[in-house]
């Protein structure tokens, strides 16, 4: 209990004294005497333009990539590739998109949410801009797939952050519209990519495209950080004298060296450096004439590099302990049941939105779907399923595991059955209950807690969507190899549905088998 009190108390101190990146890591309302103002911006003010600009990254990249399978159909004309090789392109940007999460947190503790989320938007719609000059299948691998996959998850991972950052109260509410932005953006980027693609052709339609993408800029320029400026609490940390913060950071490299990542010594003699490094500019700064400006200059940029490689240091050592100290994670069974499923789920989610563009071709529905596309439907319905799943679920006398349990079976009944379905109000009838039923991501944050508790919800939920990202890497790639050699999408979807179900055989068999163990435990102490 001690060690993990120091522990604790050591974080905050460290996340303290980090308010140059703006964030709000740890909690130190309580140290000091003096009364702490609450803070306008939590909770309202500036933290619904945050909800906003998270809004408006859910529509262009959620949205633009839930679009997708009316490009990938421009894509099997142009470059005339099987459709297994050919849906890659669009499975690798999803797929890069959730999986680079872990690894975008480095970024996220060395500079912080705005800067990453700026950097991103410019090259999602560098990847999107280059991606229009592509000449076969696999140069759009490396410029859509990697590029703007890369860039998506830059700008995605900040979005959530930020939200959760500005609210606490509310933070349910609040996550909770901002991505309704991904319905909207489904239904409203379809529609736009396939009047381009009809106007102006599937290279033009990516070029205006990517410079839409640059609003993602001004979404990440709108995530202002939580500084002292705003924070009343963080300013008494910071009037702390510069020994406490020089322990704080002991004791944080203390930490980290007992999780194997950085050791004390160099720690302290990185920080030895920094030192000696300051004394001597700010000496040659006083005797002005006793040194050279070449030596003045070299010293400044000494001081640059020294500050620079020590934020490095600390950021990976904060990402590492972060990510990877959570290994208890996996002895929680139903966790590790919770991680399979997640394996298996995404892609029967993400395969319709790919395929079902030429499914509709091969039925000869293009007039009535280009009235009101299927992939439209499934956006909006997903909206309201979102929304309804979750007020049912904060209903007393339900529980969210069964509504999380009946939603999914919902989904993969319909991922199942949609086959079987020719005509067009068939397969709208469907996607109307796939957009519903799929309304259970909402409800995902609150399951993982359920299972691993609030002190593990950020790094369980990143492992969650790690997972999701693999799933929609191979899940539309499978589809299309399975079509071309079976010349059918049917078998595509019975696999992938048959996949889903093992996921959620898993999730029933694990909570019994762990029912189980604390009753034969209690049995056996009681022959003791």
């Amino acid at each position: 209990m001690l060690a993990r009190y120091l522990f604790q108390h050591t974080v905050e101190k460290m996340y303290a004294s980090r308010e140059d990146i703006g964030y709000d890591f740890g909690d130190d309302s309580k140290v000091g005497s003096k009364p702490i103002k609450p803070n306008p911006n939590i909770d309202g003010g500036w933290a619904w333009m945050i909800v906003f600009s998270s809004f408006l990254v859910h529509i262009l990249i959620m949205g633009s990539q839930m679009a997708l399978g009316i490009l990938n159909m421009e894509w099997l004309e142009e470059f005339n590739q099987s459709r297994g090789l050919t849906a890659w392109v669009s499975s690798l940007s999803m797929g890069i998109t959730l999986i680079v999460g872990p690894f975008i947190g480095l970024f996220i503790s060395m500079c912080g949410c705005r800067m990453t989320a700026i950097i991103g938007g410019i090259l999602n719609a560098l990847g999107w801009i280059l991606s229009a000059y592509a000449s076969n299948v696999h140069y759009l691998f490396l410029t859509f797939g990697v590029t703007a996959g890369i860039g998506s998850g830059m700008v995605y991972l900040p979005a959530v952050v930020m939200v959760g950052q500005y609210f606490h109260k509310r933070r349910a509410l609040a996550q909770g519209l901002s991505t309704t932005g991904t319905g909207f953006g489904a239904f409203l980027m379809t529609a736009l990519l396939k009047y381009l693609c009809t106007e102006f052709g599937w290279r033009n339609a990516m070029f205006i495209q990517g410079a839409i993408s640059l609003n993602l800029c001004v979404c990440g320029a709108l995530m202002r950080p939580l500084s002292a400026k705003d924070l009343r609490d963080k300013s008494v940390v910071r009037s702390d004298s510069a020994d406490n913060r020089a322990k704080a950071l002991s004791h944080s490299t203390e930490t980290i060296k007992s999780n194997g990542v950085l050791g004390e010594e160099p720690e302290k003699k990185e920080e030895a450096a920094n030192e000696e490094v300051l004394e001597s500019v700010q000496h040659t700064e006083a005797g002005g004439n006793s040194r050279s400006g070449r030596s003045l200059h070299g010293l400044r940029i000494l001081k640059t590099v020294s500050q620079l490689t020590l934020t490095v240091r600390k950021g990976f050592a904060l990402w590492y302990s972060s990510y990877f100290g959570a290994a208890s994670l996996f002895t929680n069974r139903v966790f590790v049941a919770f991680i399979i499923w997640a394996l298996f789920a995404y892609s029967s989610f993400v395969i319709p939105f790919i395929h079902l563009p030429e499914i509709v071709k091969q039925y000869n529905l293009s007039s009535q779907d280009n009235v009101f596309p299927l992939t439209s439907i499934i956006a909006i319905v997903h909206i309201f399923g979102k929304v309804i799943l979750g007020i049912i679920s904060d209903l007393p006398c339900i529980s969210t595991w069964n509504v999380f349990l009946m939603a999914n079976f919902t989904l993969v009944t319909c991922i199942l059955t949609l086959p079987l379905m020719q005509t067009y109000v068939g397969l709208a009838v469907v996607c109307a209950l796939i957009g519903f039923s799929s309304g259970y991501f909402s409800l995902m944050p609150v399951v993982t807690e359920d299972l691993v508790g609030t002190k593990h919800l950020a790094n369980a939920y990143g492992i969650i969507i790690c997972a999701n990202g693999i799933s929609a890497l191979f899940g539309p790639p499978f589809a299309g190899w399975i079509y071309d050699i079976t010349q059918k999408y049917d078998f595509s979807f019975y696999i992938a549905g048959l996949l889903y179900m093992v996921g959620i055989i898993f999730l029933l068999i694990q909570p019994c088998i762990q029912k189980k163990q604390p009753r034969q435990k209690s049995t056996e102490e009681a022959q003791v």
